[in-house]
């Protein structure tokens, strides 16, 4: 199941089942999990660990260091969860030190597609779906279920919650909330993510508490504050409301407004 002229380190670990393809490259410290398939042409470079069932296709660049000036060739690491799908031509690096955590970590069941940056320090929750050429920079924080349109890209520093989406070609220069759709270049908030959400199974009762949330986050004149303070009963009743308020409460960068802001 490992292909003749595939190169793997003595100081790489391979798990049960696992399939490498031609001519990929595995350096030392490579962990690969049982039944991971690895296509042909990628580079796994370590300390990286990948979970279990992961998928890697050809030309992926996977646990490179990071060509941020920062670097300093430091070890730093990767960690890709379990069952994590990784198409054509990725690229994954691994962490800094310094202002970063030393980690890169990328969630369980995720699908990168085609030729998507995760940048150094990122961390990307369970089941995010980043769609063709969707980049995330450095130190980006990515909630679980996050989807992202082809071509969409988010700078460092920044923080996009659980269950949002990103439509395709949009530049997301703030943060974004839980549940939230925004769009554009710059991007603006479109309105909640309520088709991915109903996809998930959410209750009617919880639906309608985010849409009125968001009515008085967005829609009301508020300041951010006031805004959150009419949430106290809503907060309390539901834990989605206590989800999206709080990710507006932890914002460092600012969130994404509405285009008449």
């Amino acid at each position: 199941m490992i292909d003749e002229t595939a190169r793997i380190s003595s100081k790489a670990i391979i798990g049960k089942n696992v399939s490498i393809g031609p001519w990929t490259i595995v350096g030392p410290d490579v962990v690969v999990g049982e039944g991971s398939e690895i296509g042909s042409h990628v580079v796994l470079k370590g300390p990286t660990v990948l979970g279990s069932n992961v998928k890697v296709f050809q030309f992926s660049t996977v646990g490179e260091g990071t060509p941020a000036l920062a670097y300093d060739g430091e070890s730093t690491s990767l960690e890709i969860g379990e069952g994590t799908v990784i198409r054509e031509g990725v690229t994954i690096h691994r962490g800094t030190m310094g202002r970063g955590t030393g980690r890169t970590i990328v969630g369980k069941n995720c699908l990168l597609m085609a030729y998507v940056h995760v940048g150094h320090d990122c961390v990307l929750g369970d089941k995010v779906i980043m769609a063709n050429n969707a980049s995330v920079a450095g130190h980006v924080v990515v909630g679980d279920y996050a989807n992202f349109g082809g071509y969409s890209g988010v700078p460092q520093f920044r923080s996009i919650g659980e269950n949002t989406h990103i439509a395709a070609m949009s530049l997301v220069t703030k943060d974004v909330p839980a549940f939230m759709t925004v769009a554009g270049n710059p991007a603006s908030a479109v309105g909640l993510n309520l088709e991915g959400m109903r996809r998930r199974d959410f209750s009617a009762d919880a639906l309608a508490a985010l849409k009125e949330s968001h009515k008085i986050v967005y829609r009301s004149g508020l300041t951010k504050n006031k805004a959150l303070n009419q949430l106290a009963e809503l907060r309390s009743k539901y834990s989605e409301v206590e989800k999206f308020a709080r990710s507006i409460e932890s914002s460092e960068s600012g969130i994404v407004r509405g285009r008449s802001h």
